[in-house]
């Protein structure tokens, strides 16, 4: 399949186009805002801290967490350093916030519309989001499917069992659903984000508010081009499979 014209024409090369566009969007939009310093001034780490203290985030026990004490707030939610760029991400399992360097200790656009879409994520999982609770559900098959759903797929080819192919492309078809299911998750993450920055009061001026959209929109579309490319791949492994049938 891998020499198929079909897929180079429809999966690979409109998938590492769709792939390079988002790149360059979200590189454009990070390269430019985390040259401009947030209203507040503060650090990706200190507009955190404000988010906690200032909104109900963190405010309810989640899971295991424990709660500890910052000054004369509460909090269940645990702030992180964690190595690397841009590898700032919520851990559900211990209700952390991770923020990479370059997020905790610069007063950027960046990093205060990064941090405030982890502790979005956060929110999500102290309310229980029905977002959450549907992509949850899924991790446990998404963990074995892709490794599954390939094995089948070639196998199929190589013996020319169809019932075989089918299977595989059931199993790929749970992976796509958990990664489409990402999207409103991602989205919704970043909606409360927003939110919880107009709430804390770190939205100081204009330049806070739209380089905050921009940011997260840039970051949002990483997963629309993940979303598309597997879409058009499962979209080819049928086609296959109605051409073998």
């Amino acid at each position: 399949m891998f020499f198929d014209p079909n897929y180079l024409l429809w999966v690979l090369i409109p998938g590492m186009l769709i792939s390079f566009a988002a790149q360059m969007m979200i590189r454009n939009a990070y390269g430019k805002w985390s040259r401009i310093r947030n209203g507040a001034g503060l650090t990706g780490a200190q507009v955190a801290q404000v988010i906690i203290d200032r909104t109900p985030v963190g405010d309810v026990a989640y899971g295991n967490a424990q709660m500890r004490f910052t000054g004369r707030s509460v909090s269940s939610i645990s702030l992180e350093r964690i190595r690397g760029q841009l590898t700032d991400h919520y851990d559900p399992r211990t209700h952390t916030v991770r923020l990479s360097d370059s997020t905790a200790n610069q007063p950027s656009v960046v990093a205060m519309a990064v941090v405030a879409h982890e502790l979005g994520h956060a929110q999500q999982h102290e309310e229980n989001s029905i977002l959450i609770q549907a992509r949850n559900f899924l991790i446990p098959a998404v963990q074995i499917s892709p490794m599954i759903s390939y094995s089948l797929i070639l196998f199929g080819l190589l013996f020319n069992l169809l019932d075989l192919f089918w299977l595989g492309v059931f199993f790929f078809a749970v992976a796509v659903g958990f990664t489409i299911l990402t999207l409103p998750v991602e989205f919704d993450a970043s909606r409360r984000g927003l939110q919880l920055l107009r709430d804390s009061g770190l939205m100081l001026t204009t330049q806070d508010e739209q380089g905050s959209r921009e940011v997260l929109t840039a970051a949002a579309l990483t997963y629309v081009a993940a979303a598309v490319t597997a879409i058009l791949q499962l979209l080819y492994f049928i086609s296959l499979a109605q051409r073998r049938d």
